[in-house]
């Protein structure tokens, strides 16, 4: 029965079986000394006339463990206190050298290497702790929301290409020729349908897709948030429930962290502005202190940005007015006569949630009414092609639609902001490189011909790859 490295402090003179990965070699002649390392930890184990093995090959140990003697403790491990004295040693897998060491930060190493071999990177500890940490976070909200109620619940990958903001990635449906799904750039739409469908209370950690280019804090491609809606609420109760979840994952996951300011400030989006020059701004008081955590809200955002945005919709010509958060939000109630005179001074109830200087979520309180939803669509200038993308939402709202809202605070964000990281590719398994490759299975690649005829698409400018 296998034994994990963290197990042996209380195993002191028993027989163990463990398996890992050889972290590093001291050979001393006859003898040998080797570090093994599993998911656990790491600990020393000595012996005679070993095996010939290499760092980071996979081996089996059979041995007793024992008390070392008080000068040899090693205080930098957990299990310093111990050894293993190897009976019989067995090579399970070899490794070649590896193409970068792991035992650093692995900050100065290229990051397209990295990412090729990520593999061998996410040996790396500082890289295995993110992971790990990233599943204890989106564990404990699952458990969180859970325990108030939510529902955990899945919506669709392939969906309907709309105009929402950003580049849909499409994929063609075989069964229905010339005809595509896209990948979902958020659950937006579905959320909302399942508020009118009475579930009141909805989350899901979500993947979502969008084909916008890649930047320190956003990766290209994909990624992934805490997507929730809540029915009958106030922007208030949304904003109390996010601070007391991600106060109590801070105390529970990163107990090293503090908080700077509780409650967390809200910051109306005009003096955001004024005062920092953004409307995410650094409200550490010591931005020297890693460990300082500086959560607050951004609210009172305008409806609509007051200029158009050339690439937020496609094949519809300039759109009047772009939405400052999404074509959802609802205005506030006070400012719904503004719509028909002056839409650039309508307040959305809009807030994003920030963090050391980061936008780490975004939610708001969604419209409701059909009439506002087609108000708010002929103001971003949508053509009546583009509404009818949108008929299932405006026929939705027909048969009695709750007020709501949401947020979707985004976990990879979050994770690079707490955990201090450089980019959100350091706290992702295997993210895109800068150029948009997924380089460690080397995608994207191109479909052969048969796969290409069975969807009815031909491309007519292939390029040339290195055979030709």
């Amino acid at each position: 029965m296998r034994t994990l490295v963290k197990e042996t402090l209380t195993k002191i003179g028993q027989n163990v079986n463990l398996n890992g990965w050889v972290d590093s070699i001291r050979d001393h002649g006859k003898i040998t000394f080797l570090d093994l390392r599993d998911r656990s930890g790491k600990i020393q184990c000595v012996g005679k006339d070993l095996p010939k093995v290499t760092a980071e090959s996979v081996v089996e140990i059979v041995g007793t463990v024992a008390k070392r003697p008080e000068k040899l403790i090693n205080p930098r491990l957990p299990t310093g206190t111990v050894e293993i004295q190897i009976e019989k040693m067995t090579v399970m897998s070899s490794s070649k050298e590896l193409p970068f060491p792991i035992d650093t930060d692995g900050y100065n190493i290229d990051e397209d290497v990295r990412l090729k071999y990520r593999y061998l990177d996410i040996r790396r500890p500082r890289m295995a702790q993110n992971l790990r940490l990233r599943s204890k976070v989106t564990t404990f909200i699952r458990n969180y929301l859970t325990d108030r109620d939510f529902a955990e619940i899945e919506t669709p990958m392939l969906t309907k290409t709309t105009p929402e903001g950003a580049r849909d990635f499409l994929v063609p449906a075989r069964l229905h020729p010339g005809k595509f799904y896209a990948l979902p750039q958020s659950p937006q739409q579905y959320k909302q349908l399942l508020m009118v469908a009475g579930l009141e209370r909805y989350f899901q950690i979500v993947r979502c897709f969008r084909d916008e280019s890649q930047r320190a804090d956003r990766a290209y491609g994909e990624f992934t948030q805490l997507d929730l809606e809540i029915s009958f609420v106030t922007q208030n109760d949304i904003l109390e429930l996010i601070e007391d979840l991600f106060t109590k994952i801070v105390k529970e996951i990163f107990p090293e962290k503090h908080i700077s300011q509780s409650p967390w400030p809200r910051i109306p989006h005009k003096e955001a502005i004024q005062k920092y020059g953004v409307d995410k701004p650094d409200l550490r008081k010591d931005k020297n202190d890693p460990n300082e955590l500086a959560f607050g809200w951004t609210i009172d955002f305008p409806l609509f940005t007051g200029q158009t945005k050339e690439d937020f919709f496609y094949g519809s010509g300039k759109a009047k007015f772009a939405p400052s958060h999404h074509m959802f939000t609802a205005p506030h109630p006070d400012d719904i006569p503004l719509l028909d005179t002056d839409p650039t001074k309508v307040r959305g109830l809009q807030y994003d949630l920030i963090l050391n200087g980061f936008e780490v979520g975004g939610g708001s309180i969604r419209i409701h009414q059909k009439n506002v939803q087609e108000k708010i669509f002929d103001l971003i200038g949508f053509t009546a092609e583009q509404k009818t993308q949108f008929e299932h939402m405006l026929t939705a709202f027909t048969y009695g639609v709750p007020p709501h809202g949401g947020i979707a605070p985004g976990i990879d964000r979050f994770m690079m902001a707490v955990r201090g990281e450089p980019t959100i590719r350091e706290v992702m398994a295997f993210p895109a490189n800068a150029h948009g490759s997924t380089a460690v299975v080397d995608a994207p690649s191109f479909a052969n011909e048969k796969q290409l005829a069975e969807l009815g698409i031909s491309i007519r400018h292939r390029p040339k790859t290195k055979t030709g």
